[in-house]
């Protein structure tokens, strides 16, 4: 059995190497191959391009890179026509897959989508597309079930693959000892794993952490960074910097254990944040013409998909183009000043986390491919 699966950006290679190691698991000698990042490559899938560290996101940059997407378009097709894989399995990314999955279907092979886009909050008029070129989306959040299934889609809710890598973490004890061993409480700053939103994101970030530490001098700050590159940049900015902040480097598991609180990016760390029961403020800094259209468009109330689940605002957020550093501090002095006001926060999340974070989605999901797969098979050996 051979099946390609394509992730487009780091959080979609995590989810990757996740639903590899379920497929594995589940049946030992499938052949992976695809396009994605090193996790998926741990993993054992051959990649035929490393799609996941050229992630970009937002008009200007998608449209700069347009040959060189267009280029791996024709390699992808190129690869399908070739090698007929038994399924393609796309994971987010909605911009390049719907163009992948599409050529999969023309080449007749079968297409999962794994982690589906936010249609359902950007625009349902495109589930249109997904119905074109996909067979089957496998839902990640409760409310997408019905969404999908009332506008024609066929759909199998598997749950969110971000709690079976969250099942699978392994903290660094001697870090978190370290941490714990210092005074001061630690506000945790995370701004995100794409090069363009902590460009944007982190400078507000940092504004607010000064303003935070002005009123709480207890207060010591770290930097989650995604990749050293990241990690570089926000040290330059804190050159000449008073802040008490350190930067560290993937340890964002062992940051929101030792965290009282958080500042992060909108994404599906917010769900990792929830897991850990600590209050956030989330925040999404985009251009002003961004920020309009992205206003006009949505469907749902909230950004953060915490708020989405809860259907109320548990996570403070802020959509925005101006930097709104002095509210942020405003929400994370609330944590800081009342263990009640934090308290309540927590034992939201704490519901909420029973409800929702459930792990083995992963699981469900390699069953029910390989499932189909395996029917598919057998029925193409008793036509021949």
């Amino acid at each position: 059995m051979h099946l390609f699966i394509s992730a487009g950006e780091p959080s979609g290679d995590l989810h990757g190497a996740s639903l590899i190691r379920s497929l594995r698991k589940a049946h030992p000698d499938v052949k992976i191959t695809g396009f994605g990042g090193d996790r998926m490559a741990e993993e054992g899938a051959e990649l035929i391009f490393p799609l996941a560290d050229h992630a970009v996101m937002g008009f200007i940059p998608v449209l700069l890179n347009i040959r060189k997407f267009r280029n791996l378009l024709i390699l992808g097709e190129t690869f399908l026509k070739e090698n007929k894989p038994d399924a393609v399995v796309v994971i987010d990314n909605p911009g390049f897959h719907w163009h992948l999955a599409k050529r999969a279907k023309a080449a007749g092979i079968p297409v999962y989508y794994f982690v589906p886009p936010q249609l359902w909050a950007w625009g349902g008029y495109r589930v249109k597309k997904m119905k074109a070129s996909v067979d089957y989306v496998l839902t990640s959040l409760p409310f997408e079930q019905k969404w999908y299934a009332d506008r024609g889609m066929p759909c199998h809710y598997i749950g969110h693959p971000y709690f079976d890598e969250l099942a699978h973490q392994k903290l660094d004890p001697v870090f978190i000892g370290r941490q714990a061993r210092q005074p001061g409480r630690v506000v945790a700053i995370l701004p995100g794993s794409r090069d363009r939103e902590v460009k944007r994101n982190l400078p507000l970030m940092l504004a607010a952490a000064e303003r935070i530490h002005a009123k709480h001098p207890d207060t010591r700050f770290i930097v989650a960074a995604f990749k050293d590159a990241h990690a570089d940049g926000a040290r330059e900015q804190l050159v000449g910097s008073t802040l008490p902040v350190t930067v560290e480097v993937k340890k964002t598991p062992e940051i929101l254990q030792s965290a009282h609180c958080c500042i992060a990016v909108s994404g599906s760390v917010s769900l990792e944040i929830m897991n850990a029961l600590k209050p956030a403020v989330i925040v999404y800094r985009a251009g002003f013409f961004g920020v309009v259209v992205a206003r006009k468009i949505m469907q749902v109330r909230f950004i953060t998909l915490v708020n989405l689940l809860a259907g109320r605002e548990i996570f403070p957020e802020f959509l925005c183009f101006r930097d709104p550093d002095e509210e942020i501090a405003d929400r994370i002095d609330r944590w800081l000043s009342s263990d009640d006001e934090r308290r309540a926060t927590v034992e939201g999340l704490k519901a909420l986390k029973t409800q929702v974070a459930q792990p083995g989605a992963a699981d469900r999901a390699a069953e029910f491919v390989l499932s189909r797969v395996r029917g598919a098979i057998d029925a193409s050996r008793r036509a021949a």
